[in-house]
């Protein structure tokens, strides 16, 4: 009796244990997580400082010159961020000024969905960097992320989002001039009635504000921003103590005008916001007032830097 009662047991147990791991074998998988939506209206903001040493170069704070503080919005229409200077003829321009940028574009990411020529409609563009960080540039090439028919708007709010998306991308080689700025920064001047307003941006699921600049179209060249040659004069030559950018533009008497001559303006073949620029000694001020009398003056150094000033007025 006692053998078949532990039989009958053993047998029990067992086929007990079978139920147990035919149910765990049969429950459902769990459903795949819903994917986060990132709201833009209470996302974090970034802190921006284009003017920190290490971050600006023409443009540093340095605790005397006037600059705004880190992350204080940044009025571009006044002085030193304006400059009035010559277009090739001669004609008044007048253009920003947004420090030195390198040659080398980043890519700002913007979401299409199949079959669309407008981006996902409510989708943040995104970037992966911003003034301070290394590599920076107000250059960007427009990346399309190639996103389903699904997707819901701000699921993708960082360059690693992007990038770990699996979505397919297309590197465009269509270059835009989005300088990032401190939010409620202003810069009300543009051509062609384009829109002056500032534009919400990713950075790492918080948002940031940019620019947009559209005087010209701008596509790559030999895998480089394009550049344009600009002529300009200082108050103290380059040469000089205190001289070259510290000192400021040479001006016209009583006025804001300068002699510093662009070798292209909006419309024109080879136009680049983005200037090569060659020094003329201060010495022919007078005679320079259009790109034939800076091409023939006394230049001190030639391609010294680029600098982004889009041009946002000329007749």
């Amino acid at each position: 009796m006692r053998t078949t009662s532990l039989f009958t047991t053993t047998v029990l147990m067992a086929l007990a244990f079978t139920g147990c791991k035919k149910e765990e074998a049969e429950t459902p998988a769990p459903s795949p997580t819903t994917p986060t939506v990132y709201d833009p209206a209470t996302a974090q903001r970034i802190v921006v400082d284009r003017f920190a040493a290490g971050t600006g170069t023409l443009m540093v704070r340095d605790g005397s010159n006037g600059l705004p503080a880190a992350n204080a919005p940044i009025n571009f229409d006044a002085a030193p961020f304006i400059t009035r200077g010559f277009g090739p003829q001669g004609q008044a321009v007048e253009y920003y000024n947004f420090d030195v940028q390198p040659t080398a574009a980043i890519p700002i990411f913007v979401c299409f969905k199949p079959g669309q020529s407008s981006p996902v409609s409510g989708q943040l563009n995104i970037i992966g960097k911003i003034p301070g960080d290394v590599g920076y540039n107000d250059f960007w090439e427009v990346v399309k992320v190639n996103v389903p028919e699904s997707y819901v708007a701000n699921t993708l709010a960082s360059q690693s989002d992007v990038f770990n998306s699996g979505y397919a991308l297309d590197y465009t080689g269509m270059i835009v001039n989005c300088p990032v700025v401190p939010e409620g920064s202003t810069a009300t001047k543009r051509l062609n009635g384009a829109s002056s307003s500032l534009v919400q941006c990713w950075y790492e699921r918080k948002v940031g504000f940019y620019f947009d600049f559209q005087e010209a179209p701008l596509n790559e060249v030999a895998n480089a921003v394009p550049t344009s040659p600009i002529y300009v004069l200082f108050n103290i030559n380059p040469d000089q103590p205190n001289g070259g950018p510290p000192s400021g533009f040479v001006t016209e008497p009583g006025t804001d005008q300068t002699h510093n001559v662009l070798a292209t303006v909006p419309g024109q073949a080879g136009y680049s916001p983005l200037w090569r620029v060659s020094v003329i000694n201060n010495s022919s001020f007078a005679q320079v007032s259009d790109l034939a009398s800076a091409q023939s003056a006394n230049i001190m150094a030639m391609n010294v830097m680029n600098v982004n000033c889009p041009v946002v007025a000329f007749p």
